[in-house]
Parts: structure tokens; C-alpha cells; sequence
């Protein structure tokens, strides 16, 4: 079925599409494989620790309920995972992501917290959800948007799944939208920060890929249309730290 799905691709003239997709997952891939023992550290390191206020800000917004279901899809090292499982009782969590040295680290966590009962952690792709519609009553996805190959797809995918009156929640870097901030935050970002990857993490290679996907990715009002796009209603963008994230919420 793969072999034919990809050769009507080639036959309709999209196979240089599917190339660049595949080629930007693997490349991924690899990104997050080598920096998942050192990812917790650096994302403190590199946002300051404002990542951790973005967090809070949209477990605020969410307003988790006891018994509530939830997806986190790109999970990473499981933090979002964790904080929703601390507040919704003894309803279940499921974290998904591709990497699996990734959920390697964020497995570690959820022992330490003695939630393994209520997490439960599937390696897989979030373009292509393994549930069935209208499963969850949340589904979230924190800075992971911008890695996927397609944001139209894996938006279309959490729709599916997300529960009638049910919400997806994006928090996502994103980008400044005032000057003189803008241009510093682009100095940053462009300069200092691979430098920083590669003299506390090793990688230059894999922290440069940052600000080339945020080059690439939509600014928080052109992601807000491509959730009206995908059928959200109720749609509400949040810009935070001068723009430098942001927060999506759309209801299904």
C-alpha cells in the first residue's frame, strides 16, 4: 500500500514533495536522537527557563478536569505528558513520539514520579495517529509542531482524534513582532545559539536546525488561520515573550 501511495504521489507529480518530507523527517530524526540526554538541560539553558512559564500559562488555559483524556503528541522527554497526569485524576495519558531515545529519557521521569499507571508512552509518527476518532478530550503538541513535515496533516490528524468539543493545544516557538526585540532575538538566535548547542551539548549541527525551522514555520497568526483552515472553531492565539512562542488553542 506504502509502494502505491507513493507512486500515484510520483505519477500526479508530488514525488519531489514526498522526498523533501521524508528528508526533513529523517533529518529530524537524527536531531533528536543525539540531543535527548542533554535536551532538558539546553532548553532551560537556551529559552532562559521561560519554557517552563509558556507550560504553566497553557495548563491554565486548558483547565485540565479530573477524568479528562489526553494526547501529547512530539512528547519528548515527557514534561507537558507529566503535568497533564498530575491533574486529571486517574484518567490515563497517552504521550507519543518518534524518537525513542527521546522517550527513553522521559520513561526515566515518569518512574521517578511513580506514574507509569497512568502514562502510557507509544513510539510513532504523529502525522499518521494510531487512534480512533474522537478519542481524547485534549490533545497537545508542544514544540513540535514546526519538525513535522506537514502542519496541515498533523493538524488534520489531531482533529480527528480530539473528542467533539474537545481541544488541541499548540505551544510553539515562534516568531517577534516588535522591534528592537526582533532583531536581537534573530542575533540569538541565528548566532548564539548553535554556538551554545555545540560548547554545552556537542551539536552544533543539530542546534543550528532551530532557527532554520522557525524560519520556515508560520508566524502565530498564520498558524491561527491554518487551524480555521482545518475546521477549529473557537480559535485563540497567544503570543508570549514579546512573540518569541506561542500558544494556539481550537476547539473541536
Amino acid at each position: 500500500m506504502d509502494k502505491m501511495m507513493e507512486l500515484r504521489r510520483y505519477m500526479t507529480g508530488s514525488w519531489g514533495e514526498l522526498m523533501e518530507a521524508k528528508a526533513k523527517e529523517q533529518h529530524v530524526h537524527e536531531v533528536f536522537e543525539r540531543i535527548a540526554p542533554k535536551y532538558d538541560f539546553m532548553n532551560d539553558l537556551l529559552s532562559f527557563r521561560r519554557h517552563k512559564a509558556w507550560r504553566a500559562f497553557a495548563m491554565k488555559k486548558m483547565n485540565v478536569q479530573p477524568g479528562q483524556t489526553a494526547l501529547d503528541l512530539c512528547c519528548g522527554t515527557c514534561d507537558w505528558t507529566i503535568a497533564i497526569a498530575e491533574r486529571n485524576g486517574d484518567a490515563s495519558v497517552t504521550g507519543l513520539d518518534f524518537s525513542e531515545q527521546m522517550l527513553k529519557v522521559g520513561r526515566h521521569k515518569i518512574e521517578r514520579k511513580g506514574l507509569q499507571h497512568k502514562i502510557e508512552l507509544i513510539q510513532g509518527n504523529a502525522m499518521e495517529l494510531p487512534f480512533a476518532d474522537d478519542t481524547y478530550d485534549f490533545v497537545t503538541i508542544g514544540f513540535g509542531l514546526r519538525n513535522l513535515p506537514d502542519y496541515h496533516k498533523a493538524l488534520q490528524e489531531m482533529y480527528r482524534v480530539v473528542k467533539p468539543g474537545g481541544r488541541v493545544i499548540c505551544l510553539e516557538l515562534s516568531k517577534p513582532i516588535w522591534q528592537p526585540f526582533k532583531g536581537m532575538y534573530y542575533i540569538y538566535l541565528k548566532g548564539i545559539l548553535p554556538l551554545l548547542g555545540k560548547l554545552f551539548a556537542k551539536s552544533y549541527r543539530q542546534y543550528k536546525w532551530l532557527p532554520e525551522s522557525l524560519a520556515m514555520f508560520p508566524d502565530h497568526l498564520e498558524l491561527k488561520a491554518i487551524f480555521l483552515e482545518v475546521g477549529f472553531t473557537h480559535v485563540e492565539a497567544y503570543p508570549l515573550t514579546g512573540g518569541i512562542a506561542a500558544l494556539h488553542i481550537g476547539v473541536k
